[in-house]
């Protein structure tokens, strides 16, 4: 049925496509049905204080308004990113901007945070009805100037913290003009130290400890992402996101969409995130917390992403190519290389 149903949404731009799939996935929540039969597999633990009911997440990107939290929770997700939403709603780059390169299994996007900002995602989330732990990914607005990013995140976090199971700091969009610049080893810290101060604040009033993480790109090379990762466990950071979208388009030469520009995501960035997430777990030892993302578009490619490091993975690219089903069997082999 996922294979009839793919069909239909691909003769559609993708943007349109995207939202008729999420309205279908509301629909089917509303009538107490999961999507083409899925069911979300129990596999729990705790990380960072939030249990998880399985280890496979909706990646940022997909609903950024937390407008189809029920749709999406019908489809076996262990656990939600929403976002990425930035202080102020902001209508993002001009269409086209979403790209599909079918015979890759891949998308570009160059969306750029389009959302209708963070306090429309708190309203969204008080009517929320799910057990799924929520992540809520943070960024700032395009038309901030990258010596002010900081005022933009604090008032982000400061908005969402109180309805998040755990935040992401995104800082590794290609799709924010400088945007990237906030994630090096020299600039992170200033950006992160204060952010984790807010963060600690909120815990003492509340009583309730919300992560926080980081979401870096992939295009660093090896010393870069290495002065970045210090840079963040020398400030407390709870955990890191692997990866972002790439720029790199040596993977899709040739194709007809290659020199879109934007993000590409799917099977060809699997094995560079994949390399990201390991090289994160040698330098951080064996505590800090990972979620894995890129390129997942097999139950192999997410068991991958764990044995390289990862504890929790995430979907976005191959939800859209394989479906809900793609959930459960991910799932269920993390499961059973974890129980062998």
């Amino acid at each position: 049925m996922f294979q009839i149903a793919r069909k239909l949404l691909f003769r559609l731009p993708p943007e349109r496509a995207h939202a008729v799939a999420l309205r279908g996935l509301d629909l089917t929540a509303k009538a107490r049905i999961g999507p083409f039969k899925p069911s979300r597999v129990d596999d729990p633990q705790t990380l960072m204080g939030v249990q998880f009911p399985n280890a496979v997440g909706l990646s940022a990107g997909m609903d950024k308004d937390g407008e189809h939290i029920a749709g999406l929770a019908t489809a076996g997700f262990g656990f939600l990113e929403l976002g990425t939403v930035t202080p102020m709603p902001q209508p993002g780059n001009p269409q086209p901007r979403v790209f599909r390169l079918v015979e890759h299994e891949a998308l570009i996007n160059r969306l750029g945070f389009n959302n209708r900002g963070a306090g429309n995602l708190v309203e969204n989330l008080r009517k929320a009805d799910t057990d799924l732990p929520l992540g809520i990914n943070i960024g700032k607005n395009r038309t901030t100037p990258l010596e002010s990013a900081l005022e933009d995140y604090e008032s982000c976090l400061s908005t969402v913290l109180p309805w998040a199971d755990y935040v992401v700091v995104n800082l590794s969009s290609p799709n924010t003009p400088g945007l990237r610049d906030l994630q090096s080893g020299g600039a992170v810290g200033g950006l992160i130290r204060p952010l984790m101060a807010r963060r600690d604040e909120f815990t003492a009033t509340n009583k309730r400890r919300v992560p926080l993480l980081v979401k870096l790109a992939p295009d660093m090379n090896d010393r870069e992402l290495d002065e970045t990762v210090e840079a963040l466990l020398e400030c407390g950071i709870d955990g890191l996101t692997a990866t972002n979208t790439t720029v790199d388009r040596s993977a899709v030469l040739g194709n007809v969409r290659a020199d879109e520009e934007g993000g590409l995501s799917g099977r060809p960035l699997r094995d560079r995130a994949t390399a990201v997430v390991a090289r994160i777990r040698m330098l951080s030892g064996p505590d800090l917390p990972i979620i894995g993302v890129g390129g997942i578009m097999t139950a192999d490619d997410a068991v991958e992403k764990i044995q390289a490091g990862a504890n929790l993975v995430q979907l976005y690219t191959g939800f859209i190519y394989h479906g809900p089903r793609l959930i459960q069997a991910s799932a269920q082999a993390i499961r059973d290389v974890r129980h062998r």
